[in-house]
């Protein structure tokens, strides 16, 4: 089934795990690919592999998204390489123990988890969003968890008892509260904006006692990018395939206002500082 051969995807993450199972689902349905990894030898090589599955195309874009320069750099070739950008999926992030369990930074000096799993992506969107709107309709899926925690906004970098999993989870509501906002600010734009859980406890390397097969997260993901009954579904959470409720806290416009404000103000110090 060839029916994605004018759509261009980017997905985040792509050369592992998840983000590799979506690409060569969409590869074998005729996608233009443009594909996120940190390592060019591993990126290129799955290029390779997507184009010899069907992909229309497939290009390559390389960022460390703990470093917010590095997306901003990445968005910028993307703007400039690319006419139309009909889909994009944030999946690359890291789990609740690696790449440490214990607290750790970006390179800008932020709690890492929330660094590449949220704000790496409030920032990749925030800058391909005009060219989004120019390829209308577009999409954007973001893949997120079930395992959510409310934030605290008094500590947001979780500097006062530490824990990697509460980190993890904290970064994962915060997808959904951005995805909520997205909706709203996009509804007349032609672009959705929903997240999923895509499965539980994948075969993953930042999953160390799997519980669902890769196949069940890609087949969630995969129809979020691109199942037409979805067209005008927006604003969503969905477990796997079933549409779903996050935490309380997603909900509360004051906590999304509250969390829009942070992002921006993080964003805006890396910018002025480089």
């Amino acid at each position: 089934m060839r029916d994605l051969d004018s759509r261009t995807i980017f997905i985040t993450g792509a050369t592992d795990g998840l983000g590799r199972g979506i690409a060569e689902a969409l590869a074998a349905r005729g996608a233009q690919l443009l594909v996120h990894g940190r390592d060019a030898g591993r990126a290129e090589t799955l290029a390779a592999d997507q184009r010899a599955r069907g992909a229309t195309a497939a290009r390559v874009y390389l960022a460390d998204l703990a470093s917010l320069a590095e997306v901003r750099r990445m968005a910028a070739e993307v703007r400039d390489r690319e006419p139309r950008l009909h889909v994009l999926v944030n999946n690359a992030g890291i789990g609740s123990t690696v790449p440490t369990s214990g607290r750790a930074e970006s390179a800008d000096g932020i709690e890492l988890r929330f660094a590449v799993n949220y704000l790496a992506h409030y920032l990749l969107t925030r800058e391909l969003l005009p060219l989004l709107v120019a390829s209308t309709p577009a999409r954007i899926v973001n893949v997120s968890s079930i395992g959510q925690a409310a934030l605290d906004f008094d500590d947001p970098m979780l500097t006062r008892g530490y824990s990697g999993m509460r980190a993890y989870c904290q970064s994962k509501l915060a997808q959904v509260m951005f995805t909520i906002d997205l909706a709203a600010e996009l509804a007349r734009a032609g672009v959705s904006a929903n997240a999923l859980h895509p499965a539980t406890y994948m075969p993953t390397k930042i999953v160390a006692h799997p519980v669902s097969t890769l196949a069940e997260g890609v087949d969630a993901t995969v129809r979020l990018i691109a199942d037409p009954a979805l067209a005008t579904t927006t604003g969503k959470f969905f477990d796997g395939t079933r549409e779903s409720k996050a935490d309380p806290q997603a909900y509360q416009p004051s906590a999304r206002e509250k969390l829009r404000a942070l992002s921006e103000r993080l964003t805006r110090a890396t910018a002025q500082a480089g």
